[in-house]
């Protein structure tokens, strides 16, 4: 593998159940979604049963309040699945990943990184650079579930900027000659998953020679990937790491597993890659309210195009932005609201969801349009990280779902 060894993307080794689980019932939607949803993690519940499943070994977020019980509970499950024999080696080297949902076929490759080429703090000029603010405060649960922990399992996608498509398209158009790995359905409507193992050194010299090639292209302060889901997982990762780092010799930190961390690479430039808006739900206000929060705003009513529709038990109200004070709408409505101190606001992937969520509570949705995708690396690389929750990767069903597990402590 010498021919990633100035590069910040690496191959690794996975885990996959050993032949003839259950691999619908392993694979599980991101622990990020359905927040406010918790009947869609009771739907998953009972789906899987007592199965063996990446349930057993995450902790939706919707349960981070109850992190002391389930923390015990999920090491113990990443113990009880090594010993036994559920979880086994599958690959050395990268596994192609097509996934496939109602946006189409999406196409990644699942690797690790060098988490010292990542990070997160403003102004950064790192490799590897989040798209979205980092909230800080949000680490620690996470920690808890990581610190400790034997595995990790990943729904991060990093994304690379290549509109030749040279990097992960090559290796797809030869997937016949790969070693298949699982081609399940996927829960909660999650669609389709195929994988192959990507092992040979030719095939992953063209991986290294693409990506090598895209970094030496990049201008001056220029992003190689950058984190279109899954941020404050890999910050997490970064924040284990550097609790590990201090305990070891410069020697032992070079291939420390912890220093690396998992994720699936996607081209932006992917036909099936759609970015979605993540929309506001606020609970305990009116639509009276949430307007008077967003005066500054100077929102002007529309029945085209809108800047954001208000959305309420009686109806909707759609506006234009009058007064920006930022370039995209959603930057607009986080600085307003920013301003409103204890305010219960949760983000929401997908209209259908807000609309449940206000139909069902005491809530009030903020619909928000989505971003091009073609100006992310530029704005990024340029103004730094977008508003917090600019944009989503598809719906909640379509973002990465667990399936490869990855050890991250030292045999």
């Amino acid at each position: 593998m010498n021919a990633f060894k100035d590069l910040c993307a690496k191959p690794g080794t996975f885990y996959l159940p050993k032949p003839g689980e259950d691999m619908e019932k392993w694979a599980m939607v991101a622990c990020d979604q359905y927040t406010a949803q918790k009947d869609k993690w009771e739907q998953a519940d009972a789906a899987v049963g007592d199965a063996p499943s990446a349930l057993r070994l995450i902790i939706p977020e919707a349960y981070l309040d109850e992190s002391d019980v389930r923390v015990p509970k999920v090491q113990t499950a990443m113990t009880q699945y090594l010993d036994e024999g559920i979880l086994t080696e599958a690959v050395r080297g990268m596994v192609l990943l097509e996934r496939t949902t109602q946006s189409g076929p999406r196409l990644g490759l699942v690797m690790t990184v060098d988490l010292e080429a990542y990070d997160f703090a403003a102004g950064t000029q790192s490799l590897i650079r989040p798209t979205e603010g980092t909230i800080v405060a949000r680490i620690p649960p996470r920690q808890k579930v990581r610190r400790g922990a034997k595995l990790e399992l990943s729904h991060i996608l990093l994304l690379c900027d290549d509109p030749e498509r040279t990097v992960i398209e090559p290796v797809y158009a030869k997937r016949d000659g790969l070693r298949p790995l699982y081609d399940t359905p996927l829960l909660l409507n999650g669609g389709r998953a195929r994988g192959w193992a990507v092992e040979d050194e030719e095939t992953l010299n063209q991986i290294s020679g693409a990506l090598a090639a895209l970094q030496e292209r990049l201008p001056e302060g220029g992003i190689l990937l950058a984190v279109g889901d899954g941020n404050h997982s890999l910050a997490t990762a970064k924040a284990h790491w550097l609790e590990v780092k201090a305990g070891l010799s410069a020697e032992e930190q070079e291939a420390h597993p912890a220093r690396f961390a998992m994720v699936e690479l996607n081209n932006i430039y992917d036909d099936a890659l759609i970015f979605e808006p993540i929309h506001r739900v606020i609970f305990d206000q009116t639509g009276e309210a949430v307007l008077s929060m967003l005066k500054d705003a100077d929102l002007q009513p529309t029945s085209e195009s809108p800047d954001l529709t208000v959305v309420t038990k009686s109806g909707d109200l759609s506006f234009r932005i009058g007064h920006a004070l930022h370039a995209l709408p959603v930057g607009t409505v986080q600085q307003l609201l920013d301003k409103v101190s204890g305010l219960n606001l949760d983000y929401v992937h997908g209209e259908d969801a807000v609309r449940d969520i206000v139909r069902k509570e005491n809530a009030v949705g903020i619909l928000l349009p989505p971003m091009p995708k073609s100006l992310l690396f530029p704005a990024v690389a340029k103004d730094g990280p977008l508003p917090r929750k600019t944009f989503s990767m598809g719906e909640a069903n379509e973002k990465r779902y667990y399936m490869e597990a990855r050890k991250i402590v030292k045999e």
